[in-house]
């Protein structure tokens, strides 16, 4: 079974950085879906945005785990990994995590 590495670094008291994609608002873009780092914050657009935020911030940070901040998803990624988890049981970032089969 393959496992995330990185999961010991969420940080659980982080809050979102904007109501939107950071680097998008400054530009007066547009995104369609966001990305929520693990580690600070930072919220950024999905690779299916033109813009690309949320994988830039992994490349300039190896912050490796972002969370969709879509209403009603849950989902994570690693980037390192390359795994997509969701969460087992309970609240955000508070249960286990398992791989989602591609």
């Amino acid at each position: 079974m393959m496992t995330c590495t990185h999961l010991d670094q969420i940080d659980r008291s982080v809050t979102p950085s904007a109501d939107g994609c950071e680097e998008c608002l400054k530009l007066g873009d547009t995104w369609i879906h966001l990305r929520l780092c693990l580690i600070c914050g930072h919220v950024g657009c999905c690779d299916s945005s033109k813009n690309k935020h949320a994988t830039a911030h992994f490349h300039a940070t190896r912050h490796p785990l972002v969370q969709s901040a879509e209403p009603g998803e849950d989902w994570l990624y690693c980037y390192v990994d390359e795994l997509t988890m969701e969460p087992g049981t309970g609240a955000l970032w508070s249960g286990d995590w398992h791989v989602t089969p591609r």
